[in-house]
């Protein structure tokens, strides 16, 4: 199957730049969120990162503008009837991905594939609140998917190889190189990288280092381009916390149980980068740790 058309339901930061990725290679993408002001942003942010590349010079003045002439709002499910290919990219929250699901499925012909980019959650569940768990599964965008290399394969236990086929083929078209992972939670870039920046927050919360100290001995220490704190403000803590309680849960091993600190600073909303505040204060000229 030749994925042409792509619709993306979601338009927050992840979406937004799933967007712009498909828009690039050429793909006519089909933009839709809860509210038109959020798409009207996410199509503003999508100017202004695709100006970025022009500059930096890796995309052509020209390139942008076919770019941005292939990316439409709806407001509306109807028109997803024209997509090959739907990802959905809406908030880490089963019960909201289940109900766009329901709604979104009698708009669509019987070819159309559905991708989920859930960070977590269990494709094969995901895929039976589906009319079609034989053309569902992962399409998982690393972040920011307009820079990240990488796009994380899963395959429900219903879905048929032919579905795989024509997704990992669309993958590679985008630019990206696509890793297969089985359906478990977190599946591997995440089942690796929060219990290491979890064990950051206990190193903090235990006192061994401060979050300066930490975050400086992972960046010179083992080459990380940043350290698991600022990291863990970049992705959310809320996210973060998330991520880990579906490990947690999932897989019933006390090593993955979330770290009371990183809980602590959910709950007092200083949930990173987005809300000015995390592991570090971001209101000033620059960021400074808040332990």
């Amino acid at each position: 199957m030749d994925i042409r058309k792509v619709g993306v339901i979601g338009a927050g930061h992840m979406g937004t730049g799933i967007a712009h990725v498909c828009a690039l290679a050429g793909h006519d993408v089909l933009l839709k969120d809860v509210a038109p002001d959020i798409v009207e942003k996410a199509l503003a942010t999508i100017n202004g990162n695709m100006a970025r590349q022009v500059r930096k010079g890796r995309i052509s003045e020209e390139q942008r503008q076919a770019a941005l002439e292939k990316i439409h709002p709806v407001n509306d499910y109807e028109p997803f009837a024209e997509c090959d290919l739907v990802i959905e990219a809406a908030t880490e929250a089963e019960e909201v991905k289940r109900e766009i699901f329901r709604e979104l499925c009698p708009h669509l012909p019987p070819a159309t594939i559905i991708g989920t980019n859930t960070s977590s959650l269990s494709i094969t569940r995901l895929a039976a609140a589906t009319d079609r768990p034989e053309k569902f599964m992962g399409i998982h965008f690393m972040n920011p998917a307009p820079l990240m290399e990488l796009v994380e394969l899963i395959r429900g236990i219903a879905t048929e190889d032919a579905t795989f086929q024509a997704v990992r083929a669309f993958v590679i078209g985008l630019g990206k190189t696509p890793a297969v992972a089985e359906d478990f939670p977190a599946f591997i870039v995440n089942r690796i990288l929060l219990p290491m920046i979890n064990e950051a927050i206990y190193t903090l919360y235990e006192g061994v280092g401060t979050v300066e100290a930490i975050d400086t001995a992972m960046k010179l220490g083992a080459h990380h381009p940043m350290g698991p704190l600022e990291l863990a403000d970049f992705i959310g803590l809320d996210t973060c916390l998330n991520l880990m309680q579906v490990l947690y849960e999932g897989l019933a091993d006390s090593k993955y149980r979330p770290c009371p600190l990183l809980v602590k600073y959910v709950e007092a909303g200083w949930l990173g980068r987005k809300t000015k505040r995390g592991f570090y204060d971001y209101r000033g000229e620059k960021p400074v740790p808040t332990r």
